[in-house]
C-alpha cells in the first residue's frame, strides 16, 4: 500500500539536505567579485585576504590569534604540534565523533584514549574522562591532553571539564569544527582552552568553496608557533626552517569567500536556531530530540534525533524524498584502524548505543516552514507506521 508520504514524492521537489545553492543565489555577486579580485591581484597563498579574515575572526570570538590554515585536521595537528607532545603522553578523544579529531594524535608519538559522550548531548562525558584517566594511568602513561569535541552544533559542557583538567594538570583543545559560531555562558567558541580549532569544510555552518581551518588562542608563544609550524617551520622567512613544520596553507580565494560569508552568517545562525526550534517544537513528542544545555547556544551544524528505529525510519524518509545522514554509525574505538587503542573503564556504551539510534534531518538556513513540514509529516508518518 501507498503512503502519503510516498504519493507526496512523486510530484514534489527534491529536498537537499544542505543546501549550499540558496546560499550562493543570496550572496551572488559578493562571491564572484571577491573571487575575481583574488585572480586579479594573484597572491593565491596567504594572500591579503587571508590576513583580513584573520582579523574578522579574531574580532567575531574575541580572541586574540587567529591563524588561518588548510583545513581542520591540520589545524587539529597544528595545535597539537605547538603545545608539544612526547611519546607516553596520553590525550583523552570523545570515540563518538569523526576520524579527523584523533588521527593527528595517532600520527604523532601519543597514545589517543576514547572516552564516551552523554546520551542527551553527544558531548563529552566528565565522568568517562575520569575513567579514562585512570585506564591510562595503569599502564602507565601520562595524561597529557584532552581534546573536547562540540559535537553537532553546540559547545561541549567546559565548565564540568574544567575542575578535572585543572586537577589533572591537563590542557585542553577544543575541536569546534561543527560548533563555530555558538555560545558557551558568554564566551564565543574560540575562546575555550588553551587553544581551539575549526574547519570550514563547504558543508559546515561557516564554510568555503573547498577545504580550510583556523586555530584558535590567546597565547602569543603557541601562536607564534602555530603561524611557524603552517608554513613548513619557518622563522625569519620561509628558507629559514627553525622547527619541522607542515604544508598547511589557506588559499586566498577560500579567505575571500569566508569574508563573504561571514557577513551574512550572524543572520544564518538565527535562521538556524529558529528551524532547530521549530523541529523541538513538531517532533519533541515523537522522538529523542538533541539537548542543549543551559547558557549554552548551538549554531545546529545537524539536527540529529535518536531512535531505536533508526534504520526503519530513514529506509521510509528515503522512499517519501527525504535525505538524511547518519553521523556516526561506528564510534572510533570500533574503526578497524583505532581498534588497538585504549578505552575508559570498561567500555563506551554511550558511544555504542548512539552509533545504532542517531539519525539526521535536513538541516540549513534555508530550509523553508513548507519544506521542513513536509520532512516532518514524513517522520510523523514513519515513526506511527
Amino acid at each position: 500500500m501507498t503512503s502519503k508520504a510516498d504519493e507526496w514524492n512523486t510530484s514534489a521537489a527534491p529536498i537537499e539536505f544542505i543546501d549550499l545553492a540558496a546560499q550562493r543565489r543570496r550572496l551572488g555577486a559578493r562571491l564572484d567579485g571577491a573571487i575575481a579580485s583574488v585572480i586579479d591581484h594573484g597572491r593565491f597563498i596567504l594572500g591579503p585576504e587571508v590576513q583580513r579574515l584573520e582579523c574578522a575572526l579574531a574580532e567575531y570570538c574575541g580572541v586574540k590569534h587567529v591563524i588561518a590554515c588548510s583545513n581542520g585536521t591540520d589545524a587539529l595537528a597544528l595545535s597539537l604540534l605547538a603545545h608539544g607532545l612526547n611519546a607516553g603522553d596520553a590525550v583523552f578523544v570523545p570515540s563518538f565523533t569523526f576520524a579527523a579529531t584523533v588521527e593527528p594524535v595517532a600520527l604523532m608519538s601519543a597514545t589517543p584514549v576514547f572516552v564516551d559522550v552523554l546520551p542527551d548531548t553527544f558531548n563529552i562525558d566528565p565522568r568517562s574522562l575520569m575513567a579514562g584517566i585512570a585506564t591510562a594511568r595503569a599502564v602507565g602513561l601520562r595524561p597529557a591532553a584532552v581534546i573536547a569535541v562540540d559535537l553537532f552544533g553546540q559547545p561541549a559542557d567546559y565548565d564540568a571539564l574544567a575542575p578535572i583538567i585543572s586537577e589533572q594538570h591537563l590542557w585542553l583543545l577544543a575541536d569546534a569544527a561543527q560548533s563555530f559560531g555558538a555560545r558557551y555562558r558568554g564566551r564565543r567558541v574560540g575562546e575555550m582552552g588553551a587553544m581551539a580549532t575549526t574547519s570550514f569544510f563547504p558543508a559546515k555552518p561557516l564554510g568555503c568553496y573547498g577545504d580550510g581551518g583556523a586555530v584558535f588562542t590567546g597565547d602569543d608563544a603557541l601562536a607564534e608557533a602555530v603561524t611557524s609550524l603552517r608554513m613548513h617551520g619557518k622563522g625569519s622567512d620561509k628558507y629559514d626552517n627553525v622547527r619541522v613544520g607542515m604544508n598547511a596553507r589557506l588559499d586566498t580565494i577560500q579567505a575571500a569567500i569566508l569574508l563573504e560569508k561571514l557577513r551574512i552568517f550572524p543572520e544564518e545562525i538565527e535562521a538556524r536556531e529558529r528551524i532547530a526550534r521549530r523541529y523541538t517544537e513538531l517532533i519533541g513528542n515523537l522522538v529523542q530530540v538533541p539537548r542543549v544545555i543551559e547558557g549554552a547556544t548551538s549554531v545546529w551544524a545537524q539536527y540529529t534525533i535518536v531512535t531505536s528505529a533508526r534504520d526503519r525510519i530513514a529506509e521510509a524518509l528515503k522512499r517519501a524524498g527525504i535525505p538524511t545522514a547518519v553521523y556516526y554509525a561506528r564510534p572510533l574505538h570500533r574503526q578497524t584502524a583505532y581498534a588497538g587503542h585504549l578505552v575508559a573503564g570498561n567500555g563506551l556504551p554511550v558511544s555504542e548505543r548512539l552509533s545504532q539510534q542517531v539519525l539526521s534531518l535536513p538541516m540549513h538556513a534555508y530550509l523553508d516552514e513548507v519544506t521542513q513540514d513536509r520532512i516532518v509529516s514524513a517522520l510523523r508518518a514513519a515513526i506511527l507506521r
